[in-house]
């Protein structure tokens, strides 16, 4: 099956999700979650009993989100493989996600509900992760294989252009309300927008994507399945030393990246002072960098070898570390730090998407040859989500414990286990040429 309208139609879907996480987990809802929280509230926020500084509670609620997303992936990647109703689950997802960026909307005045702007925060989470695991499985049953690299990097065009679209709209929006005093209504009214986006776009997805058939599974099969198989994938791992060391440095240095992509306009807010419009500016410029930046380290790999250019993308993540650092001790001092968190956001774009696309073929590099490459892969993402809850809430603890700026020494160290692991498995891997008959 390669019917355009259908493959259009599955490319729209990334149109309409990709608002969330740049608008709603990379923008808006940091700033406005801290702003509102700490003005109700003060330096502790009330929740469940107890009381936690705004900007860990919500490093905590994101660890958590993506906790449960680690625990249900596997379940939903068996349900992808095996049922014959995975457009009726993405669509579960897709309204839970879009409902609950909706319920945004109602978490605002002088004493909000911090227990309902998490729980919407957190079911947000869940339904674009949620949706994603089906989406993604639509793939091979809609193309052909070797269209497949072009379909997905039209679908992940469409998800940038739409984002920053509607990034634009809630930058206009948040001007025009601040403009008349009004510092909460540009991003509620964003939230919904968000909301209303997504599942709104969605349903040219929902009214083109086919049914699709049952693999005949037993009904309970699902819930084991998945778990089943990342077993079996670990088995195979721990007797290929390249990639489980990859992996290993993987695990490590996305604690770090991640963490960094989700709580850099946390940073610029708490730590350097930074206005909302300024930090929209900074996401922007990182969005911008970070595709030109993708290509580059994707062409320097191609001359260098994989494992050499990740080693050196994680020392550039170092250095960012170092100078985000630096540049809390200039603002300490009173200086204007405006223009250097700017050349911070440059560089960090230029190496976030790179480090990302580039571990992802590297992993595909390494794998060994097997059909049961869905295994692998789903493999692959519950370890990336476990180094965001680890990175994540290790970010959040040291922030409430010893304050934002000393968080970032720990990413530093995160980076540096990464890197260890790199170093490991590049001289595995020569260890492994070299003891490969040569042909003649």
């Amino acid at each position: 099956m390669d019917n355009r309208k259908i493959i259009n139609a599955w490319c729209m879907y990334d149109w309409a999700n990709s608002a969330y996480n740049l608008v709603i987990t990379t923008t808006f809802f940091p700033i406005y979650f801290s702003g509102i929280t700490t003005a109700a509230y003060g330096d502790r926020v009330p929740f469940l009993g107890r009381t936690f500084k705004a900007s860990a509670l919500y490093d905590y609620a994101l660890a958590f989100a993506y906790l449960a997303i680690a625990v249900l992936l596997p379940i939903l990647s068996s349900i992808a493989d095996s049922r014959g109703n995975k457009k009726r689950f993405m669509q579960f997802f897709c309204y839970l996600g879009g409902l609950s960026c909706i319920g945004l909307f109602w978490f605002k005045g002088a004493q909000p509900n911090v227990g309902w702007g998490i729980a919407c925060f957190v079911f947000a989470a869940i339904g674009y992760i949620g949706s994603l695991v089906f989406y993604n499985s639509y793939l091979p049953e809609i193309s052909k294989p070797e269209d497949r690299d072009r379909i997905s990097a039209r679908g992940y065009s469409m998800g940038y252009i739409g984002s920053v679209l509607l990034q634009i709209i809630g930058f206009g929006l948040v001007i025009f309300f601040s403009n008349k005093g009004d510092e909460t209504s540009g991003p509620l009214y964003t939230f919904l927008l968000v909301g209303f986006w997504w599942i709104g776009f969605a349903q040219i997805t929902f009214a083109a994507l086919p049914r699709t058939r049952s693999a005949g599974q037993q009904d309970a099969d699902f819930l084991t399945a998945g778990f089943r198989e990342l077993r079996k994938v670990w088995e195979q791992v721990k007797h290929l030393p390249v990639l489980k060391w990859f992996l290993v440095a993987f695990l490590f240095y996305s604690m770090g990246v991640q963490t960094v992509m989700l709580v850099a306009t946390l940073f610029g807010k708490e730590v350097l002072g930074l206005p909302a419009d300024k930090l929209i500016i900074t996401v922007v410029i990182i969005q911008l960098v970070a595709i030109p930046g993708a290509i580059l380290i994707s062409r320097l790999s191609g001359v260098f070898g994989n494992l050499r250019v990740l080693a050196s993308v994680v020392l550039v993540w170092i250095g960012v570390c170092l100078s985000a650092y630096y540049i809390t001790s200039l603002k300490e001092a009173g200086n204007n730090v405006e223009i250097y968190f700017y050349g911070l956001a440059a560089s960090v774009g230029l190496v976030m998407g790179g480090i990302q696309s580039l571990s992802r073929s590297t992993y595909s590099k390494l794998m060994p040859d097997t059909q049961d490459t869905a295994s692998f892969f789903s493999f692959y993402d519950v370890t990336e989500k476990l180094a965001i809850v680890f990175g994540i809430f290790s970010f959040g603890y040291i922030d409430e414990v010893f304050g934002m700026k000393n968080s970032v020494l720990v990413l530093i160290i995160f980076f540096a286990l990464g890197l260890a692991g790199l170093f490991i498995a590049r001289r595995k891997e020569l260890r492994t040429l070299a003891t490969k008959p040569q042909r003649h």
